[in-house]
């Protein structure tokens, strides 16, 4: 009789064993096959994204980052400065609005980029505020009567500045004519033979303006949960080498709850007129070939939000 019902346990166990296995090869078959079902209908999605982002109207998007660090010293006697309070809080806000239609494109972009900078030692009196770190304006407009698909006549307007500290001075304005590239809807050449560099300034600051070429690549991009742009400006003065410029800014954002990520942007800047601008402060007698003309650069990194 024991031995019997030892049987019937072991058969239940088996059978208990056969059917626990089946189930799971079933729901992971299910599961399969429902994942294959998402990733179709994502494709499809991502497809008529496409067709959507194809369409005549206007694009508009924002993204930017906000960085901030703070920290303070009481009797830290390592430093030369044992009491001691610092913080540095940094903005970026990058934007666009382009208008896409069959015959003409207008495209519309913005970038913004604040920094400041405060460290005060408790053992000197004085201006305990924050600083002005960083302060960096840009807007431009590209319009385009299309030549075919790709090419396009075109016309730009690009203006920089600061916004805090000398607004205007200075502020270098481009106007020119030319052809504008676009092999893909993320990329944008625009190649101005045509050009005048227009360099706004008061008082004693040295500044020329002069005719030449302008040469802009913008790329704006989403990858995912990825937003990529970057800018680079660049001018050549038809008068003087001197009066060339150019400018490169790269920013990211990467979205890890909803719009709010983390955002990193870094730009590049060379302008001698800046420089010899600059070196004149504390040497009247400086020019071209003396003054110091290093790269110009800032960076940031911390929260960043879209919109």
């Amino acid at each position: 009789m024991k031995k019997n019902k030892i049987i019937l346990v072991l058969i239940f166990l088996c059978f208990s064993v056969i059917s626990s296995a089946q189930t799971s090869n079933e729901l992971k078959k299910e599961l399969t096959s429902k994942k294959d079902s998402i990733a179709k209908l994502q494709s499809k999605a991502n497809q008529l994204q496409k067709e959507i982002d194809a369409l005549p109207g206007w694009r508009k998007g924002a993204f930017g980052t906000i960085g901030a660090s703070f920290s303070g010293f009481n009797n830290w006697y390592s430093r030369n400065a044992p009491n001691a309070s610092a913080g540095n809080i940094g903005v970026t806000v990058n934007g666009f609005a382009n208008l896409i239609e069959e015959k003409f494109f207008w495209r519309n972009s913005g970038g913004i980029n604040l920094g400041w900078v405060k460290l005060d030692d408790k053992a000197i009196v004085g201006d305990e505020g924050f600083e002005t770190a960083t302060d960096v304006f840009t807007i431009t407009s590209l319009y385009g009567r299309r030549i075919n698909e790709k090419w396009a006549l075109s016309a730009l307007t690009e203006y920089r500045t600061t916004l805090i500290d000398n607004f205007n001075n200075p502020g270098f304005l481009d106007f020119g004519v030319g052809f504008t590239w676009t092999p893909t809807e993320r990329l944008v050449v625009v190649m101005h033979p045509g050009n005048y560099n227009f360099v706004f300034s008061k008082g004693d600051a040295n500044f020329q303006s002069s005719p030449g070429a302008k040469l802009v690549a913008d790329y704006t991009a989403s990858y995912y949960k990825l937003n990529v742009k970057s800018n680079v400006s660049i001018f050549t003065s038809y008068n003087n080498s001197n009066l060339s410029n150019w400018n490169w800014t790269n920013s990211f954002s990467y979205t890890l709850w909803k719009k709010i990520g983390v955002g990193f942007e870094f730009g590049l800047r060379n302008n001698k007129q800046e420089a010899l601008n600059n070196a004149l402060i504390t040497n009247a007698n400086a020019t071209f070939d003396t003054a110091d003309n290093k790269i110009q650069n800032y960076w940031l990194f911390g929260i960043s939000y879209a919109f």
